[in-house]
Formats: structure tokens, C-alpha cells, sequence
């Protein structure tokens, strides 16, 4: 497989109100197109891969900013959004900037901060991230395996999902060594949390019981934060959930954006 600089990879299928899904770091959009192909039965559905990662090549201006226009022209005029992780945080800086172009939002395993503070203590351990960083330089295909198998923690069928994911994954090359760098510098400093008590678009907050990258702490911070957000905790998911928890998402995406078809939130 062979990237092209600036070149970003999306697919497409089934018919219906359009969907748009970004995926987490390190990943590529192969790792939920099963999950997609369940939702392509109401839903025209969208995959994007994130520059660097699957099959998108490189951009030079590799923030949030950046990011997003590449994945604002390939998105169509007007759709759901649901980003996953790093995905999320894509999609919440494009909520704040194109409302015109989202029928709705919905953060899955996500966070408006990532890196704990003193006032955000329900987000990733500081340390953590720092070690990702620090290993990334020395080794970065076991410190990418390392985050894979942080995603399942705690989950009951741990093992079976993290073959599954770790199957997924393998489909593609591994992503640029210079887009993890700066996708977790994404991570480790962007603060996206002002942003939430005007977002002009509905929010679904969709989280795992067992999530420790995104725990479900975070969902009720955020919901204070937004004071119109919608949180569903699924019992036993963990950063996956829609993995582990597929028809349950299916169930709570179908119900959320049917609701939300054509709705405007404004601040």
C-alpha cells in the first residue's frame, strides 16, 4: 500500500440520511466498517481514514485545523457526525466552526480533554500520555500495540476483542510515524472544552462503563459543561464499545439521529 501526500482516503456505502465517521488514534477506518455496514441499512455512511493513517497520506499542517479541512472535503454537505477518541475531538472542533454542515454530533469513547488537570481530573493520567511519547521515539509499533491493549481494559471478552481489533488493524500498514506524533500531541494538549456550552449542533455523549481513557466521568462533565448534551453509559464497554456493544450502539445511533434529522441547536 502506498500513501500519497495530501491524498485522503474515504469510502462510502448504503443509502439513506448521511452519516460521517472519524476514527482514533492510531487506527484506521477498517477497524469499525463492519459496524459501519450495520448502519448502511438506514444510513448512507462515510468512512474516513485520518491523514497518515490507513490509507490517507500526509498533510503538512497536521492540527486540528488542518485535520479538519481535509475531512470537510471529503464529508458531504451536510451529515451526523460520529467521531471515536481522537476522531471525537476532530469532530467537535468541526461542530464549533461548520454547524451548517452537521445534522449532529455524537462523541463516542470521547473527551473534550484528554490530559488530566487539576480541574479535569476525568480524563487520560498525565504520565501516561508522557510514556506514549517517550516510547514513540524509541519504538513505536510496540508503543502503538501498548495503546491497542489499553483500549479493551477491563472489558469481559477482553482477549476475543482485542483479537479482533489487533486483525482490523493489521488490514493497513501502520500509520506514519509523524502523524501519531502529532495526533497525540492532539491529545495531550488540546482543551476543547469551551466549546461546549454553545455548541450549536446536538450532542450524543457515548461512552463505556469501563472506559479509562474516556471514563464515564467525563460524559457527566461534559453534560454540565453543554447543559443539552445527551449521555449514554453502556454497562461493561470499554474504549470500544462498538466492538463490544455493536447492536446497543446500533440501537442508540439509529434512535439519536432520527430524532435529530434537520434539527439547529443554537447557543
Amino acid at each position: 500500500m502506498t500513501r500519497k501526500q495530501g491524498i485522503i482516503h474515504s469510502e462510502s456505502f448504503g443509502s439513506g440520511p448521511d452519516v460521517v465517521m472519524i476514527h482514533g488514534w492510531g487506527m484506521h477506518s477498517g477497524v469499525w466498517r463492519g459496524f459501519a455496514q450495520q448502519l448502511a441499512h438506514e444510513f448512507r455512511v462515510t468512512l474516513i481514514d485520518l491523514p497518515g493513517h490507513g490509507r490517507s497520506g500526509m498533510i503538512d499542517d497536521y492540527d486540528l485545523d488542518g485535520v479538519g479541512q481535509e475531512l470537510m472535503e471529503q464529508a458531504p454537505a451536510k451529515a451526523h457526525w460520529l467521531g471515536w477518541s481522537l476522531g471525537s475531538m476532530c469532530s467537535l472542533s468541526l461542530a464549533s466552526r461548520f454547524p451548517e454542515r452537521m445534522a449532529s454530533l455524537t462523541m463516542m469513547a470521547g473527551n473534550a480533554r484528554f490530559a488530566q488537570g487539576d480541574d479535569w481530573p476525568c480524563a487520560m493520567d498525565l504520565q501516561l500520555m508522557s510514556r506514549f511519547a517517550n516510547d514513540l521515539i524509541t519504538d513505536y509499533h510496540k508503543t502503538l500495540m501498548q495503546f491497542i491493549g489499553l483500549q479493551t481494559w477491563g472489558l469481559e471478552h477482553a482477549r476475543d476483542v482485542l483479537r479482533d481489533l489487533k486483525a482490523h488493524v493489521a488490514e493497513c500498514d501502520e500509520p506514519e510515524e509523524a502523524a501519531l506524533r502529532a495526533g497525540l500531541d492532539i491529545l495531550r494538549t488540546e482543551d476543547l472544552r469551551g466549546l461546549l456550552p454553545n455548541l450549536p449542533v446536538p450532542l450524543l455523549l457515548l461512552l463505556g462503563s469501563k472506559d479509562r481513557l474516556a471514563p464515564p466521568a467525563s460524559g457527566l462533565a461534559m453534560q454540565a459543561l453543554s447543559g443539552r448534551a445527551e449521555l449514554q453509559v453502556l454497562e461493561g464497554a470499554a474504549h470500544t464499545p462498538f466492538l463490544s456493544h455493536g447492536n446497543e450502539c446500533v440501537e442508540l445511533l439509529t434512535d439519536f439521529w432520527q430524532r435529530n434529522n434537520g434539527r439547529i441547536v443554537y447557543g
